[in-house]
């Protein structure tokens, strides 16, 4: 049984009205005299949080610093796990080419000069992609656990809340994110599986 095909297009259609609906109400941080708009600044300071570089340099710079064979393990893995997460997202936002909501001609010139395209959230996956990757390898008492997970997230709530992205994004991000550490556990890199590698790394 087929469905009629004007139907499907009915309902993306409808899908996707209600999700930019959803995400226009949802940008209360998206400009400073939107109704949270004071609270921008700290939506900020969480966007970055979530931001690849940040993620990146600190984890080679734990690598480069480690004298535990066990760390350098887990971080090599973590960088590894961040490098893919940034390609897939690219390929998936080069692919997909959806354009990121705009408030106001501001946020137009940021969207165009940092990075047009809006599906999916490379924050929310990497958010998911993190909190899963610390929830199995770091030995946390359960209060930490639980903020773990509140900054995945926060993380991921702050980008409809800034206007960065639109809710399907998000919630995109958030899927993708958390299927991708299981490649990254299924192709955890070791000494055995990868000698050469971790000989680069050996102090």
């Amino acid at each position: 049984m087929k469905l009629n095909p004007s139907f499907l297009g009915i309902a993306l259609s409808s899908l996707l009205a209600i999700d930019l609906w959803a995400s226009k109400r949802l940008g209360v941080c998206a400009g400073e005299g939107s109704a949270w708009g004071s609270a921008r600044p700290l939506m900020k300071v969480i966007e970055v949080s979530g931001h690849g570089i940040p993620w990146l340099l600190g984890t080679f710079y734990g690598l480069c610093q480690s004298d535990s064979s066990a760390t350098r393990e887990v971080l090599l893995n973590l960088l590894f796990a961040l490098l893919l997460d940034l390609v897939l997202v690219a390929v998936v936002k080069g692919l997909v080419k959806r354009r990121r909501p705009t408030h106001n001609k501001m946020d137009m010139f940021v969207t165009i000069s940092v990075d047009k395209y809006s599906f999916p959230s490379g924050h929310a996956t990497r958010a998911a992609l993190v909190c899963r990757f610390i929830l199995h390898h770091l030995v946390l008492a359960v209060p930490l656990r639980v903020l773990v997970v509140l900054w995945a997230l926060i993380v991921s709530i702050s980008r409809v809340m800034l206007g960065r992205h639109n809710v399907t994004d998000v919630l995109f991000g958030l899927l993708l994110g958390y299927a991708l550490y299981s490649v990254v556990e299924y192709c955890w890199l070791s000494p055995l599986s990868a000698p050469a590698l971790f000989a680069l790394w050996s102090h």
